[in-house]
Order: structure tokens, then C-alpha cells, then sequence
């Protein structure tokens, strides 16, 4: 698709310097007020201290015990560190900061490597090696933010920096050079693209960063094209695994990563090449993966959460609405409005985001953000054939029922699994995922409760669960999206053959206005277990679930349950509080053929 415009290009490519210098002090200083005010209090906080260390020890920590936050807390705060001050420097253009900066410029060419700990490998799912080798630049995620961030850093303050010394300037091309630039045109890594090999978010997130560094530097011609056909097989290879749906396999807060640095790339590149690639924008592909992101929306904050991803996957910012702005649809446009004013005033510069980019993008687009007043979009029923997704509302509820399988990236062992959220609440959770550590990619990852269908909103089989791998599935697949959609499907093809499941076929019902009634009938040698997850105390009275005050779950006069019982999960990782209380719960229910239930 992308690799197809290349023909188009111009016979010379241009610079990307879509951010005006430090120097243009009327763009400057039309920000707003506020906007300045929040960014000088943000570097004043940390004007004062030192730049993070990051030790060989403390790189080595991952490979030791398996921990990624002890290292990454660091790697992250040098860079916030340093984007904090360059936007200071910017918004006064009094040359305070630019002993701060230089300094984190340094700091950060001085570093190993620029690579995670745990991407420090050359051939994909492989063990990572202990050190970074500085002959050997590894280009994972977090490699090309670091090149694009200095690469941005450049073309706002060339000119103070050469006025102080043009080695600094010297300093971070060839650090990009060398770290970004040549192993990106002389190695192969495995984001890039290989044929038929699946690829996920690495592929355009890294694209894009590596497409800001490689082309903010003043590089020759050849370069410049070379890295443009690069960039626009590795795009064709990520578009491949995509349905013409737009659905995200790696769920929302993915999306982010995934389609959102799509635009970023297509825009740079159409930037560089005076539009050759901005017929991409009418492909159907690219407008449904545009607006995926609004028809997961559940409510208020949330968003229809599985794998990998939180229900609380992000607001919308700067990139949602200007992808909306491309494709020329109004009612994204106004579904990324509306996210972006649930955002609190002063988290709208992301002062926790390492991209200097994102962050430029959403200061010189506030006014024109904050001034609007957009009308909410109204939301739609929708279903995703390509990855299973089913997603139904009413003013009340929004349910979302998981068919697909068990071999997406991100994965969660999850199909058939099913999401409710009421009155702006969660009823039915999806818990997420812990703080990232070795085990969650590795071979244990589904030792990881979260990761498991018993903690999830479906039937397992005790001992048995569902199995990982796109051979565990649904099968028989129907749906229905006239007045109260529904879903039926065949799940026994999720749980491994020795749980002897002849049948288990799942039928999900919305019916609007009134409430979702489920049904599960199972026909095998073991005894099903329905699990429940939510986020409300559930307490049981006959053959109802209280879950708090917020709904009741309903079993029906036609179900067999044996028994229920509930268990309380504390809630002690990081990246799980964000998201939910201090406890969870899990209603277990057991029965023999069959269980039904109305939801309300």
C-alpha cells in the first residue's frame, strides 16, 4: 500500500522541522499563559537536581531477578528531566537552561546503550545479553524515542547551542548517527519487517522515531531515501496483519502505539515529500484504524480493555485530534475533543511523556483545543470481524464480548470473555495487566493470573483453562446487529483436548434499554465454573448477585448452579492501582449443563 507511492517521491527530500526554533519567540510567546506557566513550574521542580546515574548495575538488575521498574524509573526521568528543560528554554529564550540541557545531552550520548534491559537482545524472543555493547546498537522502542528526542531537541535550539559550542551540535548527530541512523540502514532488526512474520506497535512506534531522527539531521539524499523505502516496507508489513476493520488486536491502549504512530510516520513523511503519501488517507484500512479508538470507548474515562491493556487506557490528546482533522472525521473529531477536556488542565502538556514531539504537538494546539466546543459523538454499535470484537450500547450499558482467539500480541488467554460497564461504572472487569517484569514475555508469561481465562469473565473447566496460541479459538461465530445485537459462538476449541469438552457454546444478548443476558451451555466429561470479575462487593441472596449497588446478575429458572462462591483479590501492583481499588473480586460459580443470566 505504502511501498506502492513511492514512485511519487520528489526528486529532493526535505528536512522535518515542524516545530518552530527557540528563536521564533512571537510563536513562542502565543502560547498561553497558563500553558507557560505549568511548563517554567514543571522544570523549576527539577532544575536543581542532578541527572539520573544510570549504573551497569542497575542495568544488569533485569537479567538478575527479572525487575524492569528499578532501571526504567531512571532511564525515564533523565529524559522527562531533560524535555522539561528544553521547553523551559523555549517559552523564556533567556538561555537559562542551556547549561541544564547540555548537560542532559551529555549524560544521555554518554550512556551505553540506549535500549531497554529488557529489549537488549539482537534476534527476536531470544534471552537479552547483561551489558549493552556500544558496537552494536540495538534499536528497540526506547532507543528511537532517545533519537528522536535529541533529534527534536536540535532543531529548536540549534543556534544557542552552536553559540555556545558547535560540539555539542556534532556531539548529538553523531551519537544519532551511530546509534540510530547506520545500524537502522545496515541492520535488520525484527520490527522491520520479514514477509509474512507478524508484527505489532514496535513496528510503526519505532518507524516513526527512527523517520524524525533520520530526517531532522542534515543527512544526504541517498539516506534520506533509503530510510524512506525502508520505513514505508516496514509500514506495508504492520498494515498486513490489520483487518480492513481497523480492530486492534493489542486493544486500546495500544492503539496509541500502534495506528497513532502510523499517522505520525505518514505524516512525516508527507511532510518530507510535498504529500506524495497523502492518498493513504482515503484507504479504508487506515480511516477504520483511525477511529478504532472511539468505538472502544466505554464510558467516561474508560475504554473496552483486553490483553495487555488497562480500562483506563489514556485520554484522548494532540494526535488523536489531528489524525481526526486528516481523515476529515467529525465525529472523532469531536470524540477526541471531548476525551481531551476530561483531561485535568494540568496534564495536557504530558509532562510524564518522553516523546518532545507529542509534547510540542499538544502545547501549540491547546488554544485551539481548549476553545472548542465540541458536541459528543454519538456512539455506535460495532462489530470487528478480524479480531472477534462485538461492542453494543445503550444509554445505560455498553457491553463488549470477546469471540477471536488466543494469538494476538499482548495476548491474554480471554476468548469468549465479556466486558460491562453501567452508568458510567464497570460492572464486569477486565483486570489488565501487572507492572511489566521478565515473566510477562517470557515462556511463564501464563503462570501470570491475569493472564488467565480463570480470571476472566467465561467458563473454565478446573483444572483446565484456556490454552494459548491462535489454535485456541471460537469457532461458528454468529452475530447479530439489528435492534439487540448478540453474539453466539463455539468455545471448546479455547480449552485443551484433555479437558474433554464436547460443546461450549457461549450467547451474549444486549437487549437495549433493559439488559445483557448470557448463556452458556456446556456438554464435558469436566465440571464447568463460570467466573465473574468486578470491581462492586458481590453478596449473594438466593439466585441473585448483588454486585454492590450498581447492578444484580440474575440466574436464570433454566440454569443448574451448584454452588457460588466469592473471592476477594487484594490489589498491591503498581500498574493494577492505577486502574482499580485496593480489592477486586471474583464470583465463582459452578454448575453442571448450564447456567444462564440476566445482567442489569
Amino acid at each position: 500500500m505504502i511501498e506502492e507511492l513511492l514512485s511519487n517521491l520528489p526528486d529532493r527530500i526535505g528536512s522535518f522541522s515542524p516545530f518552530p526554533a527557540a528563536s521564533q519567540r512571537q510563536r513562542w510567546q502565543a502560547l498561553s499563559e497558563r500553558a507557560r506557566q505549568r511548563i517554567l513550574a514543571t522544570a523549576g521542580r527539577s532544575a536543581n537536581q542532578s541527572y539520573p546515574f544510570l549504573s551497569a548495575s542497575a542495568y544488569m538488575e533485569f537479567s538478575k531477578s527479572g525487575n524492569r521498574t528499578q532501571f526504567e524509573a531512571l532511564y525515564f526521568e533523565k529524559r522527562r528531566k531533560l524535555n522539561a528543560a528544553v521547553l523551559a528554554e523555549c517559552i523564556t529564550g533567556d538561555g537559562s537552561r542551556l547549561g541544564e540541557i547540555i548537560d542532559g545531552i551529555y549524560s544521555i550520548c554518554e550512556e551505553s546503550g540506549w535500549q531497554l534491559p529488557a529489549h537488549n537482545s539482537y534476534v527476536r524472543d531470544t534471552p537479552q545479553e547483561l551489558l549493552p555493547d556500544p558496537t552494536r546498537p540495538v534499536l528497540d522502542l526506547f532507543a528511537c524515542e532517545t533519537g528522536a528526542l535529541l533529534a527534536t531537541l536540535r532543531t529548536l535550539l540549534k543556534a544557542e547551542l552552536d553559540g555556545i559550542s558547535p560540539l555539542i551540535v556534532q556531539r548529538i548527530d553523531e551519537s544519532i548517527g551511530q546509534r540510530i541512523i547506520t545500524p537502522y540502514l545496515t541492520s535488520h532488526f525484527w520490527w522491520m519487517g520479514n514477509g509474512d512474520e507478524p508484527m505489532c506497535n514496535w513496528t510503526p512506534w519505532c518507524t516513526q522515531n527512527v523517520l524524525i531522527a533520520l530526517l531532522c539531521l542534515p543527512t544526504d539524499q541517498s539516506i534520506r531515501k533509503q530510510g524512506i523505502a525502508q520505513a514505508a516496507y516496514s509500514l506495508d508489513c504492520f498494515l498486513k496483519d490489520y483487518g480492513e476493520d481497523g480492530s486492534c488486536n493489542e486493544g486500546a491502549q495500544y492503539y496509541r502505539h500502534a495506528a497513532l504512530c502510523l499517522f505520525g510516520s505518514l505524516e512525516i513523511l508527507n511532510t518530507v515529500t510535498d504529500n506524495a503519501f497523502v492518498q493513504l488517507y482515503q484507504e479504508s484500512k487506515i480511516r477504520n484504524m483511525a477511529t478504532f479508538i472511539m468505538k472502544v470507548h466505554a464510558q467516561g474515562p474508560y475504554s473496552l480493555n483486553f490483553g495487555d491493556c488497562s480500562p483506563l487506557a489514556g485520554l484522548c490528546t494532540a494526535r488523536e485530534y489531528l489524525f481526526a482533522k486528516r481523515i476529515a472525521d467529525k465525529s472523532f473529531q469531536n470524540f477526541a475533543l471531548c476525551q481531551y477536556h476530561l483531561e485535568e488542565a494540568e496534564k495536557r502538556d504530558l509532562p510524564q511523556e518522553i516523546n518532545l514531539a507529542y509534547r510540542l504537538l499538544s502545547l501549540f494546539l491547546e488554544i485551539e483545543m481548549e476553545e472548542s466546543q465540541p458536541e459528543p459523538p454519538k456512539e455506535g454499535d460495532c462489530y470487528f470481524p478480524s479480531t472477534g470484537l462485538l461492542v453494543s450500547r445503550d444509554t445505560t450499558y455498553v457491553v463488549a464480548v470477546k469471540a477471536g482467539g488466543n494469538g494476538e500480541s499482548h495476548n491474554h488467554n480471554d476468548t469468549g470473555s465479556i466486558t460491562v460497564y453501567k452508568d458510567g461504572k464497570p460492572l464486569l472487569i477486565d483486570v489488565g495487566v501487572e507492572s511489566y517484569a521478565r515473566k510477562t514475555f517470557s515462556p511463564e508469561r501464563y503462570e501470570i493470573w491475569t493472564m488467565q481465562s480463570a480470571y476472566h469473565n467465561v467458563t473454565n473447566f478446573p483444572p483446565y483453562m484456556q490454552g494459548a496460541g491462535e489454535e485456541f479459538c471460537a469457532t461458528e461465530t454468529d452475530v447479530q446487529m439489528e435492534r439487540n445485537p448478540s453474539i453466539r459462538m463455539e468455545l471448546k476449541g479455547a480449552y485443551p483436548r484433555e479437558a474433554k469438552i464436547h460443546t461450549y457454546t457461549r450467547k451474549v444478548i444486549h437487549r437495549k434499554h433493559v439488559c445483557i443476558e448470557v448463556t452458556d451451555t456446556v456438554e464435558s466429561t469436566s465440571l464447568p465454573t463460570l467466573t465473574l470479575m468486578s470491581v462492586e462487593l458481590p453478596s449473594v441472596e438466593d439466585n441473585t448477585i448483588f454486585l454492590g449497588e450498581l447492578g444484580t446478575i440474575q440466574i436464570g429458572a433454566n440454569s443448574n448452579p451448584l454452588d457460588i462462591t466469592i473471592e476477594e483479590i487484594p490489589i498491591t501492583d503498581a500498574r493494577l492501582s492505577l486502574a482499580w481499588p485496593e480489592r477486586i473480586y471474583r464470583i465463582l460459580i459452578r454448575y453442571r449443563d448450564r447456567i444462564s443470566l440476566q445482567i442489569r
